[in-house]
């Protein structure tokens, strides 16, 4: 079966990390190019702009965008226009609208559209959800502390309008929570602390429910240091769980039941294989979607600036 050549656009700490070696690892895809204006990938051509690439290598397959959010937009429709497969990074866009508009086109031209949530593939995460779903969840607790000096070192668009602050991260934790619960999510209430000299928060709390009535809530913090926490602890009226390490390690009534290996980016691709071959589109907007309501309805509160 032939290769899907493609190409990497945006040549980040999440590219180098994550996407590079997951390509490597599969034999379905070639990677063939890449664009950054600031930054090359040693081994391919490289190009400043997605337009260039596309230029320049017509035979180019698919396109996976890892770029900020804020600019996702106008590369993944460029690519579509041009009869590509894409593939975006978390979150798929900085907007709903961007996203819809995306789907439309992708359906349009035929071609795969796939919105990747990669903590879903955490090990634990489908385990978690056939547990969950012959039982009724009567209260959720989710803990996503991280240092965002560590993972997003000298990122300054992390903190502009779009760039989502502490919800990059808490994102993950929204696509796991929205797929193992059972039923639809809706935010009660939320605040959100913005650091004076930011436009996107650096911690938040939202509350939230589903139609079985649990009581769901989310603390996420971007300033802790030392152990990072990624736990979500679920009961219900048939034992606790705990998925903790990010969705890799699950327990049942404080018994390890699952701990695996990470394979979340190799699993991505495995699925866009799949996506590219059948032309479909896989778009899940759901996790973003809260994170929007978060911004909507959640009560802003002004504290310290961030300093790096």
């Amino acid at each position: 079966m032939k290769k899907i050549r493609i190409a990497l656009v945006g040549i980040g700490k999440i590219a180098r990390d994550q996407h590079v070696p997951a390509l490597a690892a599969n034999s379905a895809f070639e990677l063939a190019a890449a664009a950054s204006p600031n930054h090359k990938l040693p081994g391919v051509p490289n190009f400043p702009d997605i337009e260039s690439l596309l230029t320049a290598l017509p035979d180019i397959d698919a396109v996976a965008v890892c770029t900020p959010p804020q600019i996702r937009y106008d590369i993944a429709r460029h690519a579509l226009e041009r009869g590509r497969h894409v593939l975006l990074e978390k979150p798929p866009g900085a907007t709903l609208n961007e996203v819809s508009a995306l789907i439309q086109l992708a359906d349009r031209q035929g071609v795969s559209l796939f919105a990747t949530w990669h903590s879903r593939e955490a090990a634990a995460v489908e385990p978690a959800r056939q547990w969950l779903a012959g039982r009724k969840v009567r209260k959720a607790v989710v803990t996503w502390k991280e240092d965002v000096r560590v993972w997003h070192p000298g990122q300054k668009w992390i903190w502009k309008a779009g760039g989502l602050g502490v919800f990059d991260p808490a994102i993950n934790a929204i696509s796991i929570i929205t797929r193992i619960l059972p039923g639809n999510l809706v935010l009660r209430e939320a605040e959100l602390s913005f650091p004076s000299n930011c436009e996107t928060p650096i911690a938040a709390t939202l509350q939230l429910s589903n139609e079985q009535a649990a009581d769901v809530r989310m603390d996420l913090d971007f300033l802790q240091t030392g152990p990072q926490t990624w736990d979500i602890a679920i009961e219900t009226d048939d034992g606790r769980l705990l998925l903790s390490k990010g969705g890799s390690l699950m327990r049942i009534n404080d018994d390890p039941v699952i701990e695996a290996p990470e394979r979340e980016y190799p699993n991505l691709y495995a699925r866009f294989e799949q996506l590219v071959r059948q032309r479909q589109i896989d778009c899940d907007v759901t996790p973003l979607r809260l994170v929007a309501d978060a911004f909507m309805c959640g009560r802003r509160v002004v504290v310290a600036p961030f300093v790096e």
